[in-house]
């Protein structure tokens, strides 16, 4: 007996594909991580004392962040009502001795991954919350040849990012993991599941 009771449409707008999305994307790709997840992420790990969070939004990671006691440094291209706007992530060289946990546009991840690991010494970690699916891609296959997470946490049940931060009434069609990188890891990637 046949369940399935959508399309090829159906199926790339539950994606998130921005060529067959139901409504526009976000101009800035702005799609604030739900609070529980970075809650959820202080459980599974520790991290430095200092954060950058260069991709802050509304604030959504940063807020939790701060919460659990940690000093948050919160940058972003554009100005959103909170931490400091005009600052381009991917353009700034400054050396960060502390850890970086964000959520990054999705159409510049691996570039924030790559940058964020140039940024930070030797034995600091980078946490970005991306959808499972970066798992996979040709282009993607070298960052984690060369640049393997430590560890790679899938929710089990469905977080949500919302549009412009608004989570009232949002979808959560889309699996997403914390994927976890520690500098100079050059191990075999753990993949552990959450909630």
């Amino acid at each position: 007996m046949k369940d399935w009771v959508g399309d090829l449409n159906s199926v790339v707008r539950t994606l998130g594909s921005s060529a067959h999305a139901k409504e526009d994307r976000e101009e800035h790709d702005y799609y604030a991580t739900e609070p529980v997840a970075v809650e959820m992420l202080c459980e599974l790990e520790t991290f430095s004392p200092n954060i950058w969070e260069c991709a802050c939004g509304g604030g959504h990671i940063s807020k939790v962040l701060e919460s659990k006691g940690y000093k948050v440094k919160s940058t972003d291209l554009i100005d959103r009502g909170f931490g400091e706007s005009g600052i381009d992530f991917l353009k700034t060289n400054e050396f960060f001795g502390g850890d970086i946990v964000t959520n990054p546009p999705y159409k510049y991840a691996q570039e924030f991954i790559e940058h964020a690991l140039e940024l930070i010494p030797e034995g600091n970690k980078i946490a970005m919350f991306l959808k499972v699916q970066f798992l996979e891609g040709q282009n993607r296959r070298g960052l984690f040849m060369l640049n393997p997470p430590r560890t790679v946490y899938v929710s089990s049940s469905r977080l949500a990012c919302a549009k412009n931060g608004e989570f009232k009434g949002v979808a959560r069609a889309v699996a997403y993991a914390w994927f976890v990188w520690e500098k100079g890891f050059d191990g075999v990637t753990q993949i552990k599941w959450f909630n």
